[in-house]
């Protein structure tokens, strides 16, 4: 996943650092410095969004799934985050490739103007159904994997809407995840802070949904029964 991501981001012009923060005791020499934290930074050409390959700091959980990659913009060079979103381990690459392509070609990368609608369209343009109980929640038709537009945890997930600040305020974001089997534990999870544009969040459930066929070396046992594997050519 870091190598199939990155090797898009380098090749489309993103600017790569890796960041290394250790420590040194006193009497110790350079070479005795532990390494705590060692993480790899991407930086769009315009400055305004950027990814980071997280899975090797101190990790940050999506249900018992750490995240491996955080993804954020900003309207100005100098500004904040407006948004961020964040995939765990095992997130299709495809569809994290797929996010990042939408992010590059959309005019403004901090802000959206699509209402949530245009996500459950896109999903159910490919075949995934609601839930009878709770129509902002859509699955694909084995039930192996599920999107929510819904309350977000309270810890950990950052957005730059100062109402979403708000401790009394629920907010509200996507939220995807694949549970092969229930009971199982998870495969992924991914996450869209509040103010995600819905746009973005959508080419992320196309390419989520897709039919198309991804190559792939090994397959999680979890997903038995769940996969049609074809051989390559």
């Amino acid at each position: 996943m870091a190598d199939q991501v990155g090797s898009h981001l380098t090749d489309a012009g993103w600017t790569s650092l890796t960041l290394v923060r250790g420590r040194r005791e006193p009497d110790e020499s350079d070479g005795a410095k532990q390494v705590l934290r060692s993480t790899v930074l991407y930086i769009a050409p315009d400055a305004l969004s950027w990814a980071q390959w997280v899975l090797a700091d101190e990790p940050i959980l999506l249900g018992d799934q750490p995240v491996a990659w955080t993804i954020s913009a900003r309207a100005t060079p100098a500004g904040l985050p407006q948004w961020n979103a964040y995939f765990s381990a095992g997130t299709p690459s495809e569809a994290v490739t797929d996010f990042l392509l939408a992010l590059e070609d959309h005019p403004d990368p901090a802000h959206g103007y699509a209402g949530p609608q245009i996500v459950l369209d896109t999903l159910a343009g490919s075949g995934w159904v609601r839930d009878m109980d709770t129509p902002s929640v859509m699955s694909d038709p084995r039930l192996a994997a599920s999107m929510a537009f819904t309350a977000l945890p309270e810890e950990g997930i950052q957005d730059g809407d100062p109402l979403v600040l708000d401790p009394e305020a629920d907010a509200t974001g996507w939220q995807a995840w694949c549970e092969p089997r229930i009971g199982a534990g998870l495969l992924w999870a991914a996450m869209f802070s509040a103010s995600t544009p819905h746009d973005l969040v959508a080419a992320f459930a196309a390419s989520l949904a897709s039919p198309a066929p991804v190559l792939r070396h090994t397959l999680p046992e979890i997903s038995e029964g769940q996969l049609t594997v074809q051989p390559t050519v």
